[in-house]
């Protein structure tokens, strides 16, 4: 390989461009009309803007990557994580376009990637799973079959992809339709393909994962162990290696099901394992990921391994070596996302006016964006990562508290808030087991405590320029609005973010209560419900379903 395109965006495809320096390549990047000027764009060797702004247009267009490609001279693809990282389809034509594919064959992705074939695979190969039902097409009545025997709650899954979408618990019978139809809606949104499952869900549960690398001679390495346990709708927001709390018997049930499952389809490349950890100590088999992940930089940190350059040497046909580098210290990553935690995690895209990262001992930040870039509603809300390291996890945390302490950005909201209310949670910084009371669902069930803790933590400790930005995230709702005109009708309803109206729920004339859902809206590949703050009868629709509009635009009026 001399000449890598990366078929990505953002934070991972300037994390490849570093690597493919580092390892002497030449890169090539793809960007989107609207990341003409993205970060990864301007550092990479060579960069090609593909026409348009929505995925389906640009980085999901695999006919128009392979023409650059071609084009350029390319001879390897690096696929990133999300967007086409795990498409077999895209995997086969990189190859019988002559390139290296720079991942798993795309017979692997297509077994490891279908969730249901996935849990056939880890089935025959011993690993423990949960109670399922994996059929061809997953309907409103096979399901409530299957609640019947197994009981609730359950969750609905998409049965591609991943990244937490397409993903719904359901913990009423009345929700089971509704539910479905929401995952196979998102699912179809963000992999293309509608099929879901359906799975028994267990409350309470920790979310832990091992990082696998696998050569063409059949070596497996579990790099470490993850834990990934702090999500909001079922997506990662804070990660550690290795796994805290874990006994030596469950970390060798972990490694053993990995390997196996790995070695079963003859697996080339990175992998991460993912289970369902129960507060009994149970473990279940959940999916392989056939792509590097997001939280990757933490084994790194934990080990010392370049893992994106281990995927350029495995694609080179290169041996894993015999002595793997040991895990020593521990590492946490938070992931900065452009989100509003306190409303719903509403994304919020926009102009970032200035930004700071943290520098010291033990931090290192990944970021796919600068002060002064603008951060487009049309992709994932993510910005960046802070990822600190340290002798335990006791110093590691310790380092975190600081590192975010430093981490200023101002112009739009994140999520940055929250990690520093986390921290000093003492379910999160506990330094036994049996303090560690953290499970898939706490941050959900503990945000309102979270709020306050961040609100007094941001006041106190913050700098002045910060914590003005911080304290109006917090009382914005509260600050009176500068006086217009009134509408030609009693209160309109508005967009809450930029995104695409994907359904009009309601019509002209409807009649609507407070609380309807009148409209669901995609931004930052994520759904977001509008609901009616009044009631009233719908007097006039202002936008098409499928269409464009800014935050704060019209969307009805109401009567």
């Amino acid at each position: 390989m001399k000449k890598i395109l990366i078929a990505n965006r953002g934070e991972i495809a300037l994390r490849i461009v570093r690597a493919c320096k580092d390892a002497g390549y030449i890169s090539v990047a793809i960007a989107s009309e609207a990341d003409r000027q993205a970060l990864h764009a301007r550092s990479a060797d060579e960069a090609h803007i593909l026409k348009g702004t929505a995925p389906r247009e640009t980085y999901l267009n695999q006919k128009a990557i392979l023409a650059v490609a071609a084009r350029v001279g390319a001879d390897a693809v690096h696929p990133g994580y999300g967007l086409l990282s795990e498409n077999e389809t895209f995997a086969a034509a990189v190859q019988a376009a002559g390139l290296t594919w720079i991942g798993p064959s795309p017979e692997a992705i297509a077994q490891l990637g279908d969730k249901v074939a996935a849990r056939a695979i880890a089935r025959r190969a011993g690993a423990p799973l949960l109670p399922s039902w994996e059929g061809d097409d997953l309907t409103t009545e096979k399901a409530r079959v299957f609640v019947e025997e197994h009981g609730l709650p359950v969750i609905v899954k998409a049965q591609n992809g991943g990244g937490g979408r397409g993903m719904r618990i359901v913990r009423q019978h009345a929700d089971l339709e509704g539910q479905i139809a929401a995952a196979r809606r998102e699912a179809e949104l963000a992999f293309g393909r509608p099929e879901c499952f359906i799975e028994r869900y267990v409350e309470h549960a920790r979310h832990v994962e091992t990082q696998c690398l696998a050569d063409a001679y059949g070596r497996v390495i579990v790099v470490s162990t993850r834990d990934c346990t702090l999500q909001r709708r079922h997506q990662k927001l804070v990660e550690e290696a290795p796994a805290p709390f874990l006994n030596p018997e469950q970390t060798a049930r972990l490694t053993e099901a990995s390997v196996a499952v790995l070695s079963a389809v003859k697996y080339q490349g990175a992998a991460t394992c993912e289970f369902l950890l129960t507060g009994e100590g149970d473990i279940f088999f959940l999916e392989v990921n056939t792509r590097i992940q997001v939280e990757h930089p933490v084994t790194e940190e934990v080990t010392g391994v370049d893992l994106i350059r281990e995927m350029f040497r495995i694609a080179e046909g290169g041996r894993l070596p015999e002595n793997f580098p040991a895990v020593r210290g521990h590492a946490i990553e938070f992931r900065i996302n452009a989100e509003d935690p306190w409303s719903d995690f509403r994304p919020t895209p926009g102009h970032i006016d200035r930004m700071h990262l943290p520098a010291g001992p033990g931090v290192r930040t990944d970021f796919g964006y600068a002060g002064g870039d603008t951060v487009p509603p049309y992709y994932d809300s993510m910005i960046g990562k802070v990822i600190v390291a340290g002798r335990d996890r006791p110093e590691a945390l310790a380092r975190a508290r600081r590192a975010l302490g430093e981490l200023q950005i101002a112009g739009l909201k994140t999520i940055a808030p929250l990690h520093r209310a986390i921290l000093i949670s003492p379910e999160f910084s506990a330094l036994h087991a049996e303090g560690f009371g953290i499970h898939t669902r706490w941050i959900d069930a503990e945000l309102d405590r979270l709020a306050e803790t961040a609100k007094s933590f941001v006041a106190e400790a913050a700098a002045p320029e910060v914590r003005l930005t911080d304290v109006v995230s917090f009382e914005q709702e509260t600050s009176p609005s500068p006086a217009t005109e009134p509408p030609p009708y009693r209160v309109g309803i508005k967009a809450p973010l930029s995104g695409v109206i994907m359904e009009l729920c309601v019509k002209e004339g409807d009649a609507i209560s407070l609380g309807d859902t009148v409209a669901i809206m995609e931004a930052m590949k994520m759904e977001q419900p509008v609901v009616a703050e009044v009631a009233g009868v719908v007097a006039t629709i202002n936008v098409a379903q499928g269409s464009f509009i800014e935050m704060d635009a019209d969307i009805m009026g109401i009567n």
